[in-house]
């Protein structure tokens, strides 16, 4: 009996654990920049208000992609190596399944993605969308790609709403790098 009853109290801890262990802060503000341009020796951040035009700007770039949640301020970084413009990396949030996930898109000068980095995640499943082989799958993406989950972008099992999420984070950043002049 008392192998049961510890069995019962221990199971809820076992079961737990697993969930916890996708939650966590992976980056921050400062290494964000550096984790999608790693050739970066120099690095300006400016804060953006999202002013009712601004988000306008960025909603007709969208075309057609709904964000889940609208920042009341986006951080962008201008990146460079010695004197050659890299491009920009812009941190962004959208929903997974019930929290936000951050996320830090590099855009080289022309729109493409450089690379996409998890730098927050709140859920407790889904944290496989953190992983570089699937992140892989946004690099030299173009603001005209379709980066649709099951059709341009493998799915995740268990991670769909998480990998909808990362889809809406690197369009939503390529529309806001164009809404800013950013990108050509």
């Amino acid at each position: 009996m008392r192998l049961v009853r510890t069995l019962l109290v221990l199971l809820p801890l076992l079961v737990a654990a697993p969930a916890r262990a996708q939650e966590g802060r992976f980056l921050s503000e400062a290494e964000a920049p550096k984790a999608v341009f790693p050739d970066a020796d120099a690095v300006t951040r400016t804060d953006v208000a999202v002013t009712p035009a601004l988000r306008e700007q960025v909603e007709a770039r969208l075309e057609g992609t709904h964000p889940s949640i609208w920042e009341s301020q986006w951080v962008v970084f201008k990146v460079q190596h010695g004197a050659t413009l890299l491009g920009h990396a812009l941190v962004v949030e959208e929903i997974g399944k019930h929290q936000p996930i951050t996320f830090v898109v590099g855009l080289r000068p022309d729109g493409r993605v450089a690379d996409v980095a998890v730098m927050a995640y709140r859920e407790a499943y889904g944290g496989e969308i953190r992983s570089a082989r699937f992140l892989a799958q946004y690099h030299d993406k173009g603001p005209g790609d379709a980066v649709r989950p099951y059709r341009d972008i493998r799915n995740v099992a268990g991670a769909t709403l998480s990998v909808e999420a990362a889809s809406r984070a690197v369009k939503k950043a390529q529309a806001l790098a164009a809404a800013l002049g950013l990108t050509t």
